[in-house]
């Protein structure tokens, strides 16, 4: 035999395949993963809110986001400045005041040192003040930061770069970036739920929770804890759920048409967001009622069954986590202490409004630990900035404590999944103006958030008007001294 055909006629297939002149192993691979991609998009188009594998191992599962709106004053609470109080009285040294704006001070204020008791406690000494006894009960499994910044001094900016990374309206929020790249684990409930508590809204409003630019699917569920829990998810009067279940197939059928000819995958979305709506008729309903709980349960929290408080939602949030909610986000008005009024007053006032808030997270803690939650649910509690170390400018005569708005430096506290627990980092400088060390900014948070979910805040794109955005923007580092 001709050696070349001997030579052929000896070849195993796979040598074939991986010598042939074609490449057709090179093809026949490209083709199953180009079956595979297509298999994986199409599935994405029909629920963009399966669950999705994260960059890497993760700790945390789920986030619960408590924003005490209108931002409380964290020198009374977390950050302890002993010279501060010393020093209180005196003018402001010119120092921190040359080039600054402040939103409701001008001239030259005076220093103004905590009326709250501080201590440390746990065993990680972990400083707080008498205004929230529960958190002290829970010192060694929370970590503060104490030396975050922002740019923005006024609420909704501040709240906008806090959650969109950008001080302007239109990007996406934090939640919606998550069960963006993340789906959701409940395919009966949204990945993404705000509730909102003491009647107002926060500054900047429903953009705190929009999806931007990115389907809309992705943008955060407001639900109430009193009432109706979504508003017209229900049927309206006349149409029962088979009469529904007809409509949503009629409407289906026509969106398919729509998509095959134009191609716009905003319209499959819109099939998947009436899919979720009609399964969250039965769903919703159930996971928001919590006349279920026990009563010890409800009496931890500090929670009413029928009503609407901050108690209530912290109760809430964690039935939705434990349900699969990929991002839950709390806001509570009426943390905003300029001391306008007595219930502003940063001695009194101040303790009554922490005391439902220090009862529901202290409770929500110890709760999630309780039910093996604690590890995979990571916990962030802070405003969009922090409070000034003098007396707010307009009440500065008064009789009544208050501070203005201050971007400079303030304190956020973290607990769970991802992080380490009694770890205090960074810090303001003895009068608490400024940064004194390791500066953490709003990006640096959120790609910490990300970092616990296991996504690498630099690979969650999204490409739009011709470039690639991402929730970090340009910026932004992970804090790794707080990781567990």
């Amino acid at each position: 035999m001709h050696p070349v055909l001997e030579q052929g006629w000896n070849s195993t297939r796979r040598h074939f395949l991986k010598q042939g002149a074609t490449g057709l192993g090179a093809v026949a691979l490209g083709s199953l993963l180009a079956q595979e991609q297509a298999r994986g998009e199409s599935q994405a188009a029909a629920n963009p809110l399966a669950p999705r594998r994260p960059n890497f191992a993760a700790k945390a599962k789920s986030v619960i986001y408590l924003h005490c709106a209108g931002s409380p004053p964290h020198l009374d609470l977390f950050d302890y400045k002993p010279e501060l109080v010393r020093r209180t009285g005196q003018d402001c040294p010119q120092e921190f005041l040359k080039g600054r704006r402040f939103a409701f001070t001008s001239g030259t204020p005076k220093l103004l040192g905590t009326p709250q008791p501080f201590a440390q406690y746990g065993k990680s000494g972990q400083w707080m003040s008498a205004a929230v006894p529960g958190l002290h009960t829970v010192a060694d499994d929370v970590a503060f930061i104490k030396s975050m910044f922002t740019d923005q001094f006024n609420h909704a900016p501040a709240e906008l770069l806090l959650y969109t990374g950008s001080a302007q309206f239109g990007r996406p929020s934090m939640g919606s970036w998550v069960t963006y790249g993340l789906g959701s684990e409940n395919q009966n409930l949204p990945g993404f739920i705000v509730l909102v508590s003491s009647g107002v809204f926060p500054n900047a409003g429903n953009s705190d929770w929009s999806n931007g630019f990115l389907p809309s699917v992705f943008q955060g569920v407001q639900c109430r804890s009193q009432g109706e829990p979504v508003l017209y998810v229900s049927n309206p009067r006349g149409m029962d759920r088979d009469m529904r279940r007809l409509s949503l197939d009629a409407l289906r059928d026509l969106n398919e048409m729509q998509a095959a000819q134009l191609g716009n995958p905003e319209t499959r979305t819109r099939i998947a967001q009436y899919e979720l709506a009609f399964r969250m008729q039965t769903s919703v309903p159930d996971v928001m009622d919590i006349s279920k709980e026990p009563a010890h349960v409800l009496q931890a929290y500090g929670a009413q069954p029928g009503g609407a408080s901050f108690n209530n939602n912290c109760l809430l949030a964690r039935r939705l986590v434990e349900q699969g909610v990929r991002f839950v986000q709390l806001h509570d008005w009426g943390w905003d202490f300029h001391g306008t009024g007595p219930g502003e007053d940063i001695r009194q006032g101040l303790v009554n409004k922490c005391r439902g808030m220090d009862q529901a997270v202290t409770a929500l803690i110890k709760d999630l630990k309780r039910r093996g939650l604690f590890e995979e649910t990571l916990i962030v509690l802070g405003g969009e900035f922090g409070r000034s170390p003098f007396r707010e400018g307009r009440t500065a005569g008064g009789q009544v404590l208050g501070r203005d708005h201050h971007p400079f430096c303030f304190t956020l506290m973290l607990a769970g999944g991802g992080i380490q627990g009694g770890v205090s980092y960074g810090s303001s400088d003895e009068l608490g103006f400024d940064v004194g060390e390791n500066k953490v900014t709003c990006h640096d948070l959120q790609a910490t958030i990300l970092h616990c979910l296991g996504m690498d805040h630099l690979r969650l794109t999204h490409r739009f008007q011709g470039r690639d955005y991402r929730l970090t923007d340009v910026h932004g580092n992970v804090v790794q001294p707080i990781l567990a």
